[in-house]
């Protein structure tokens, strides 16, 4: 009947153990390395998070307990093998040398270079167990990047442009562009002031947020509406009228959704906080002005005509003295309209007919549409021009030339803001959605004019005014292109808001003609594991200890089962032929731990060892006299000398730990 080795549980034991400690290392890792990002629960995240120094105790904690046990298991597996292997010669150097490796320590011996080299690596391994833990478990703070998609309103198509031309002629708008003329834009009256404001201040350093509709824009709106809900702003419902052309606030649809990969089942955490980067799209414009030399005749801008059209000099203080009207026009150049475009304004002026210079503002200006030579009309162009307090503003023409962009639109810290990444012009299709924006422009332009002041001359005249005066004077066309590069953004967005708010559409779905695919990626703040980069697999190299440890375990316990399983043989073939046990040593189970000192002595003592004196030579002898531990009777165990033998070299040093000399191979 086979029987099982004394031993054979108790290595079993150690190796098993050990054997899950490393298969709970590489699970984890292959979990991270799977997973890509793994993190714990939003409560235990926040706890992390709140507790830095208990988190670190913990980690530390549990990784010195993981590595003082495997340490400790293969400080027991060679003191097993150690055991069964002094029942043959072995030096006294090779004795040592598995007593430091028993103890978990090391020899350092300049004659013995090979078993120093040894003692140290198994040392230094054993001592990163706990580093290699730590740098495995630590959990850390990343970014977890989630990828979404969804869709928005496309203002680009002829879709979208029969939309509008229907929402035009519902509201009483004429649908042709050169019908810009028509006064039905005193929505976006405040808005678009407030964001050409922020554009043209942002150059000068002046605060460049912009708010509208609950949102929080950076500098301007870059004619998108927020497909992220969070930052979409107002959660009000608008009424029935409060939509599209009619829009005055309110809750905006917002259709962004997670693409599940993978990995669907993989929780995502709520995170410290999340930022968001998504492509979507935008409008902006090119905006180039310049100043009207009055040698250039071709756009016969008359600013100069005026008449006094009622005086009171009898009124008070607080009370009009006189109006005076001005006929401001310019060539627009459209064969479908006058040759000249005249604007009327009237501002108050005393009663001798003149306005106050510090105190009076006049800003006329024209929008013209801009009529290529196939009678198509892809831009438009504003005439302005400064009086009185805002005479620092000349005569300038602007050119404006919308464009459709792609941007890549950046959701953080509570702000929106976007960047740019391709544009393409307007084409003949777009018209309405040009009629729109210049209609924006004009209404600003001409409403913006009170009796004594404008809204648009108030912002520029501020700006002008609280910045270093030689450098607004030099980059006053830039202030300007800005301004109406602002207002142009924002008249996209309000556009785009309209018409995805609330109550726009059956059920808030925009058609699948209507809408265009928006795409990007969620960027989740959290705590926990991700996997490693390519070029630095540190998760892979903190567990490099760990396996060498293991596989050193492994081979002393399969060391020493077949050490056993060869004495067991050894004692069976005796007891069939007593002349076999002459020359075989048989070995009882007496207890006998070679890292116990007591123990050495106790061995040392019962035999009858001859070793030479502490001096040079003497030690030199001593590490390599050869050895065996030899039983006799129940219980005692006693050292007795070997033959000695030449000298191996390096290789033999090391094989001596587990081979006998004569067994070792030739060298």
């Amino acid at each position: 009947m086979l029987r099982v080795p004394a031993n054979f549980v108790r290595l079993t034991v150690i190796v098993s153990i050990q054997i899950v400690i490393l298969a709970f290392g590489y699970g984890f890792l292959g979990a991270v390395a799977y997973l890509e990002y793994l993190a714990p629960s939003d409560p235990v995240c926040d706890l992390m998070m709140s507790h830095p120094g208990e988190l670190t105790m913990v980690v530390t904690l549990i990784a010195t307990v993981l590595s003082v046990t495997a340490a400790t298991l293969f400080t027991l597996s060679v003191k097993e093998a150690l055991r069964h292997r002094m029942w043959k010669p072995i030096s006294l150097i090779h004795l040592s040398t598995g007593i430091a490796l028993a103890e978990g320590s090391h020899i350092l011996k300049h004659r013995h270079v090979g078993l120093t080299i040894l003692t140290l690596f198994v040392f230094g391994t054993m001592r990163l167990l706990t580093a290699g833990w730590t740098t495995l478990l630590t959990p850390t703070y990343f970014m977890w990047p989630v990828q979404l998609n969804g869709s928005e309103l496309d203002i680009t198509g002829s879709a979208f442009a029969a939309l509008l031309r229907e929402e035009f002629l519902a509201s009483g708008l004429s649908m042709y562009f050169y019908s810009i003329q028509d006064n039905a834009f005193e929505i976006l009256d405040i808005g678009g002031v407030l964001s050409g404001v922020a554009a043209a201040g942002y150059t000068f350093g002046l605060p460049g947020t912009f708010n509208f509709n609950g949102a929080k824009y950076n500098v301007s709106t870059q004619g998108i509406v927020p497909t992220i809900e969070e930052f979409s702003g107002s959660d009000g419902v608008p009424d029935a009228s409060g939509t599209r052309l009619g829009f005055s606030g309110g809750n905006v649809t917002v259709n962004t959704g997670v693409v599940h990969g993978s990995h669907a089942s993989v929780y995502i955490p709520q995170g410290f906080s999340r930022n968001y980067s998504m492509w979507q799209q935008g409008l902006t414009a090119n905006v180039s002005c310049r100043a009207i030399d009055p040698s250039q005749t071709q756009y016969f801008w008359d600013a100069n005509s005026s008449y006094i059209i009622y005086t009171n000099t009898a009124a008070l203080n607080n009370s009009i003295t006189g109006l005076r009207l001005w006929n401001i026009s310019a060539n627009c150049g459209i064969k479908l309209l006058d040759t000249l475009t005249t604007y009327e304004y009237v501002i108050m002026v005393d009663a001798n007919g003149n306005a106050s210079s510090s105190g009076t503002g006049f800003l006329p200006s024209i929008v013209c549409p801009g009529q290529n030579m196939d009678q198509t009309y892809t831009n438009f162009t504003i005439f302005i021009q400064g009086f009185y307090k805002y005479g620092f503003l000349k005569a300038s023409v602007c050119e404006v030339i919308p464009l459709l962009t792609t941007v890549r639109t950046n959701y953080s810290n509570e702000q929106i803001s976007s960047e740019i990444i391709s544009s393409t012009p307007f084409q003949p299709e777009n018209v309405e959605l040009l009629t729109f924006i210049a209609g924006v422009a004009r209404f600003q332009s001409i409403n913006s004019q009170g009796l004594t002041s404008s809204t648009i001359g108030d912002t520029l005249y501020s700006i002008y005014s609280s910045t270093t005066t030689g450098r607004v004077s030099n980059n006053l066309n830039d202030t300007d292109e800005d301004y109406w590069r602002g207002v142009i953004e924002f008249s996209a967005t309000f556009l785009r808001s309209g018409f995805m708010a609330t109550g726009s559409f059956p059920d808030n779905v925009i058609p699948n003609n209507l809408s265009s695919q928006v795409t990007g990626t969620m960027f989740v703040s959290t705590i926990g594991w991700t996997r490693w980069a390519k070029k630095s697999p540190t998760y892979l190299l903190a567990t490099i200890p760990l396996t060498i440890i293991t596989i050193l375990t492994c081979a002393c316990a399969l060391y020493s089962i077949l050490e056993a399983w060869k004495e067991h043989q050894d004692c069976l073939k005796r007891c069939k032929d007593p002349e076999y046990g002459s020359h075989h040593r048989i070995h009882r189970r007496a207890h006998f731990d070679v890292t116990n000192t007591l123990h050495l002595i106790m061995a040392c003592a019962a035999g009858d060892l001859a070793l030479e004196d502490f001096d040079q030579a003497g030690i030199k002898k001593n590490e390599v006299a050869m050895v065996s531990l030899y039983e006799s009777g129940k219980s005692t165990k006693k050292f007795v000398s070997e033959p000695a033998v030449v000298s191996p070299g390096l290789l033999g040093l090391v094989l001596g730990l587990v081979l006998p000399y004569h067994e070792w191979p030739l060298l």
